[in-house]
């Protein structure tokens, strides 16, 4: 029999009841240190009491009215996200599918208003994840994921990642936009080269095409810059962001030049939940946190200490490991073939350490942003407990249940 929550996910066995900045605690007692973030999206941890207190807050006075009314939330937040990124407009969303599918539809709409109802494909690249949507679907290019949903939705072509050759040959009449995460979360935590990034955003100017820049991931500091774009130095046209821009409550934005963003009238585009007074607040206390002076380079300082503490794990465990990617608190392990993720993700587990499996068997780490040295430490030593306890072939050596062992030091 069917449960009545729809099985559409693989979940662990685990329930947490509460949580503490990088810490969660089943209701039994055990607990974990927190290295998924909830996918990259507790970015403030669990309980920040700033975030906490603002929701609390918020909830008290109203949480919804609708984009029928003006919400001085959402006008603060999107005054702020303009003035801390090449934005000049913002749209506000729940879900970092919801604002691809509008990114998706701004760049379209931008090239029909502007005469080329033809130029409506968008340039993808293999290894990407854009969402669950249709058309979000369709941009991602898995066709593990497309099987069974009809035909996918035209206007994505899909070239190797970062190729610039494939880039420069696929681009014709027809093309509207380039579509890129600078760094490839669920397709391995594989970062696009900066230098890259400059040449997509040459050619795009070349050719009159957008540079439409996926930063549901990678942004709101989890690189250690606000956005991932400011690492090579350019501007995107337009850009999504979600997230991490709520601290975990539901909230997602796409923010565009004026070029863009003039062409979404009123009609064009909606969102009955999108930029509630709620989700603003919550996405208001985050930025209190993260723009404050220093955050941003803790976040940088923080992600070199993980990067070098897994580069001399990856030396020890050379039948495990294959090598290190990412950048900021956004990294991986990439396995050797013999390994597989998803039992080193167990074996992580069973001592206390929650991560993420990605893509490329890659294991990935994307703390809150909140994280300390220590805890960093913390997590190096129960990963390198985990790494002992996989044999080469990826059969965990023990059969604890998760968090058993941290629960008992």
């Amino acid at each position: 029999m069917i449960p009545a929550l729809m099985p559409t996910y693989n979940r662990a066995d685990l329930a947490f009841e509460r949580g503490e900045g990088a810490w969660l605690w089943t209701a039994d007692g055990r607990r974990f240190l927190d290295f998924g973030a909830g996918i990259a999206t507790a970015s403030l941890g669990h309980a920040h009491p700033h975030l906490v207190q603002a929701i609390a807050e918020q909830a008290a006075r109203v949480m919804h009215t609708s984009n029928l009314y003006r919400i001085p939330q959402a006008e603060k937040l999107a005054a702020r996200l303009v003035e801390t990124s090449f934005a000049d407009s913002v749209f506000f969303c729940n879900s970092g599918a919801e604002a691809n599918e509008g990114m998706i539809k701004a760049v379209r709409k931008y090239h029909a208003e502007n005469g080329h109802p033809e130029r409506f494909v968008t340039i993808c690249f293999e290894g990407a994840f854009h969402g669950r949507t249709l058309a979000t679907l369709a941009a991602t290019g898995n066709e593990k994921y497309l099987a069974g949903f009809g035909p996918p939705v035209q206007g994505f072509k899909h070239i190797p990642f970062g190729n610039m050759n494939a880039l420069r040959d696929a681009i014709d009449g027809s093309t509207a936009a380039v579509m890129i995460e600078p760094i490839q979360g669920e397709g391995g935590v594989r970062p696009a080269p900066l230098d890259v990034l400059r040449q997509i955003r040459a050619a795009c100017d070349e050719f009159g095409v957008l540079l439409a820049l996926d930063e549901v991931q990678t942004g709101m500091g989890r690189t250690g810059k606000l956005w991932a774009y400011e690492w090579a130095g350019i501007e995107p046209d337009v850009m999504s962001s979600a997230k991490g821009i709520g601290g975990g409550f539901p909230l997602g934005a796409i923010l565009a030049k004026e070029k863009v963003a003039k062409y979404l009238k009123a009609g064009t585009h909606g969102s009955t939940f999108g930029g509630n007074p709620l989700a603003c607040a919550a996405g208001n206390a985050v930025l209190d946190v993260i723009l404050a002076p220093g955050f941003l380079e803790q976040v940088e300082r923080v992600g070199r200490y993980l990067w070098d503490g897994l580069q001399k794990l990856a030396s020890r465990h050379p039948k495990l490991v294959e090598g290190v990617q990412g950048m900021g608190l956004l990294v991986g392990l990439k396995l050797r073939p013999e390994v597989a993720n998803g039992d080193l993700q167990n074996a992580a587990a069973a001592e206390g350490l929650l991560t993420v499996a990605a893509g490329m068997n890659v294991l990935r780490f994307a703390p809150p942003l909140i994280i300390t040295e220590a805890e960093v430490d913390a997590a190096l030593g129960l990963l390198e407990r985990a790494c002992l306890c996989v044999a080469p072939q990826g059969t965990p050596a023990n059969g604890l249940p998760g968090g058993e062992k941290a629960a008992a030091q």
